[in-house]
């Protein structure tokens, strides 16, 4: 991919009200490059002043600017002139994201697509917001109307950093709500830019508002701001519950997808290549860097050494390299802080008495001596209660476990707090639908290794979250519904008597 550049720029402001403006501190910080770790942009830090203007600006907006009352076609619109805007500038958006986020140029190209397939998605749902009438005694009319739930604050992480943010805006403005948009840190770029798309567009000012800076600082006050009525996040799951924690004190309404540590079920009558290949994609592809990442490999002891054969050479083949090269295949790690933990789980899993079959390091040759590199690992004698089975690593590690039978397997698959997504690779049709009744996940994938297309419901059980993302349900968590009963009676009433 030739490298364009033109959506990158030095500078970053915050977008408030519809302006570019700086922070109220004045304050920048550095993003940068994952696979070089050279900064590519400054970025205004936003502070709490900041979130008040955004918040004022928001509901302002929802309050005055009709926005919400616009006839559903017309948002749908503006809506579909977003995803025009966004394959117009689609190379652009690729190469932005790459460079913020270190991933694979062939991962971003399907993220991106995946974004505007999500607002194409919702430009034509919008036409579906009904409400409805219910039978009420003789004498009264009842309807439901739906209404936007107000100004959404919206968080979204580092791993998919413009896919996620098209999850969460697209819905919401379908459904006529106001946003504060709040990218992850690390990878504040692609959301800025959306959202200077969205005005191009003609989404109002006010309507979509993007506050860049720390998550710990800005991202909680978002949370709890009494001009906030829903909060929608993505990310870690013990930041997740704070969110809820800090939420509930005004009760907004909260939608949550959060971590993930997926089985990956591999039986005995399987077709070995298919569930080699697949299972090779379910936890490296996006550097695993993914919630619904299959990181968990049960294979029945009757085909694993068969199997890990095969996974084994499969990994071999994947090609790390410089991110927008068209053939690289495995990108950096987002940033060392994420290397750091993601090795340390590494030598934790051999401290615990798993062994390293392949991978488990930086990978050798100049082209890795700068940038956040972790070479795919493979860790095998692994049992389902060690820490590095129970606990996230969000990167390239997969622990493999042989099981015995399917009782066995549900069991273990099911034994643990998290409950994202699943796979399950078998031949027999009557056992997959059996096992993906019994497993405990929000997402379960059969005989392939992709988890969603737009218009699927994506969300987890247990600790994984609530509410459900991508599918025209979604527009649900965005709207309020209202009971208006009326008397069209002859008579006026007079329940006393008096």
């Amino acid at each position: 991919m030739e490298k364009k550049g033109s959506l990158l720029k030095e500078q970053y402001e915050l977008l408030i009200n519809g302006e570019h403006v700086p922070s109220s501190s004045g304050e920048y910080f550095d993003t940068y490059n994952p696979a070089t770790e050279e900064a590519i942009a400054r970025v205004a830090k936003a502070t709490r002043e900041d979130v008040d203007r955004a918040v004022s600006a928001a509901r302002n907006a929802l309050e005055n600017s009709k926005w919400a009352r616009w006839p559903a076609s017309r948002r749908g619109q503006i809506l579909n002139r977003i995803a025009l805007i966004m394959r117009e500038r689609f190379d652009e958006l690729v190469e932005l994201e790459v460079l913020n986020s270190g991933k694979a140029l062939s991962a971003a190209k399907g993220q991106v697509m995946q974004a505007i397939e999500d607002f194409e998605l919702y430009a034509g749902a919008v036409t579906t917001i009904a409400g409805a009438t219910k039978p009420v005694p003789s004498g009264f009319f009842h309807y439901t109307v739906k209404e936007p739930i107000g100004v959404c604050a919206q968080i979204v992480p580092w791993n998919y950093p413009l896919m996620m943010a098209a999850w969460k805006v697209a819905p919401a403005l379908a459904a006529g709500c106001t946003i504060i948009l709040k990218p992850a840190s690390l990878t504040p770029l692609t959301a800025l830019v959306l959202a200077d798309i969205c005005h191009e567009a003609g989404v109002p000012a006010g309507v979509i508002n993007v506050i860049t800076g720390s998550g710990a600082d800005v991202g909680a006050y978002l949370t709890e701001h009494p001009g906030v009525d829903k909060v929608a996040f993505t990310g870690e799951t013990t930041t997740g519950k704070d969110i809820m924690a800090r939420a509930s004190e005004t009760l907004k309404r909260v939608t949550l997808e959060l971590g993930g540590k997926s089985p990956n079920i591999v039986f005995e009558d399987a077709d070995l290549e298919a569930a080699a290949n697949g299972s090779v994609f379910g936890i490296f592809y996006n550097t695993g860097q993914s919630c619904e990442a299959r990181s968990r490999l049960f294979v029945h002891e009757s085909v694993y050494d068969a199997f890990l054969e095969r996974f084994v050479e499969k990994t071999k083949k994947l090609k790390l390299g410089n991110p927008l090269d068209e053939s690289t295949q495995v990108g950096a790690l987002i940033s060392q802080g994420q290397w750091d933990t993601v090795h340390s789980y590494v030598q934790l899993a051999k401290e615990e008495g798993a062994r390293v079959l392949y991978g488990g390091k930086r990978p050798e040759g100049e082209a890795f001596a700068k940038g956040h590199w972790y070479e795919p690992t493979i860790l095998v004698d692994v049992t389902n209660d060690m820490r590095v089975a129970q606990e996230e690593i969000f990167g390239p590690v997969v622990v493999v476990i042989k099981f015995k039978d399917e009782k066995e397997v549900i069991q273990l698959a099911n034994d643990s707090i998290y409950g994202l997504a699943a796979a399950l690779w078998t031949k027999d049709f009557s056992r997959a639908h059996r096992v993906a009744g019994q497993l405990k996940a929000g997402v379960v994938m059969i005989n392939n290794p992709f988890s969603t297309f737009p218009g699927l419901p994506f969300g987890g059980y247990k600790q994984s979250g609530f509410g459900r993302e991508l599918a025209i349900e979604s527009l649900e968590l965005y709207m309020e519904t209202k009971s208006v009963l009326s008397y069209v009676g002859p008579k006026p009433l007079n329940p006393f008597g008096i």
